[in-house]
């Protein structure tokens, strides 16, 4: 190994040993079709029993990741088309289910046309690179705690980019006022905030974007599903869909399965298909995920009762934890986003919730929320029971008392 080479190993190696004990974990786990949310989880290595645990931090909002529909679908496409779908989008990689769901997509939302991405990642990145890029001279507002994906999806674009403060309309108006009112804006913004939960002023914001002449794009990977008529999202809630150019989404949260979208007017979803890197130089999503996301998104469109369970355990876990004085973020959403504020007590939360109740709570350190503002980022689900939820709260609250964690925090709903 050259001297070049030793040097770049041992850049890396004295990067993680000042990275410590915060560096990830991964825990392996096992979902059970038709339990969820229970699955097993290895711990310890191959020689260490499995553990059944309970899991309180999943994407799969509304369990439709084992629904009988959505696995009946997949396994239909797989004995179809098999596997994989063989290609990227243009190069033999485009099946009928790719197109069913663009189509369904579109309808949700009543944009003329959608296109999918293998992710939600590479579906931000690759539409904003080009929707922010290509416009010459285009001006970009982006809230401050917009995602990663968005954040890149940005800086690959090269447009000028103004940040605004979270939710801050006030601040959103005085950059748009201060910008030249002949130059193309673009206004990024998500509806649900994955790591707070809280949700976004909208009405305000398609009001500014209007009055400026601003194109919109929303972020609603937390509320598809979820929220609004049809599972359409925050924005169809609150009767907004038309004001937001183009909408975009996920598969891999409300629909249980994999994969990202953005459905918006003809024009700007062909420019994407056309100049998007992350469209065109990958692989398409397998023909099965693609049916399987159609069957979640088909039975979401016409029933309600998986989100009204959703909105129940929400209603009853926010309840439970102000009666013990344990605080979160906010309310307006299924993230119940429980503040602990201390990375070390954070990780030993729920290291305890895992060993004693066989609980499993994620903690999010940095950099995904900042430093000093740790959470336990908690999702009840729609399978999770009355019984689950009282369980859940109860070991919470005692391993609460046991580290000292603080019960007031400003904010507090």
């Amino acid at each position: 190994m050259s001297t070049q080479q030793n040097q770049h190993l041992e850049h890396f190696a004295r990067e993680m040993d000042r990275f410590g004990d915060r560096r990830r974990e991964f825990l392996e786990i096992g979902r059970r079709a038709g339990r969820f949310p229970s699955a097993i989880a290895r711990l310890g290595g191959e020689e260490t029993a499995d553990k059944e645990i309970s899991v309180w931090c999943s994407n799969d909002y509304l369990g439709m990741g084992q629904h009988p529909v959505v696995l009946e679908a997949v396994k239909d496409a797989v004995d179809a088309f098999g596997a994989g779908s063989g290609g990227s989008r243009n190069i033999g990689g485009t099946n009928h289910y790719h197109v069913l769901l663009e189509r369904e997509l579109a309808a949700l939302h009543g944009k003329e046309a959608a296109i999918v991405f293998p992710s939600g990642y590479t579906a931000n990145d690759g539409a904003l690179s080009v929707l922010a890029g290509r416009a010459p001279g285009t001006l970009v507002l982006s809230d401050e705690l917009n995602h990663a994906s968005i954040i890149d999806g940005l800086r690959h674009s090269r447009a000028e980019k103004k940040i605004f403060r979270h939710s801050d309309t006030g601040h959103l108006a005085e950059l748009l006022a201060a910008a030249d009112p002949d130059r193309p804006k673009l206004v990024v913004l998500e509806s649900v905030y994955s790591m707070s939960g809280d949700v976004a002023p909208l009405a305000e914001v398609a009001e500014l974007a209007a009055r400026h002449g601003a194109t919109t794009y929303l972020d609603e990977v937390h509320a598809i599903g979820m929220y609004g008529p049809q599972g359409a999202g925050i924005a169809a809630r609150e009767g907004l869909d038309g004001e937001f150019t183009v909408i975009m989404g996920t598969m891999a949260k409300g629909l249980g399965t994999a994969g990202g979208y953005i459905a918006g007017p003809a024009a700007l979803v062909d420019a994407v298909r056309a100049f998007s890197r992350s469209f065109i130089f990958t692989t398409s999503l397998p023909p099965s995920t693609a049916a399987g996301a159609l069957a979640a998104l088909q039975h979401l469109r016409s029933s309600e009762y998986e989100r009204n369970r959703l909105a129940e355990n929400a209603r009853l876990l926010h309840r439970l934890l102000r009666e013990r004085g344990i605080p979160f973020i906010s309310a307006d959403t299924h993230i119940v986003s429980v503040f602990v504020g201390d990375d070390r007590k954070c990780r030993r939360a729920s290291a305890l919730l895992m060993e004693r109740h066989g609980i499993y709570v994620q903690p999010i350190n940095a950099p995904s929320v900042r430093e000093g503002e740790e959470i336990l980022r908690v999702a009840p689900s729609a399978t999770h029971t009355t019984t689950d939820i009282e369980k859940f709260a109860g070991a919470l609250d005692g391993i609460w008392q046991e580290l000292g964690l603080p019960v007031d925090v400003p904010g507090r709903p």
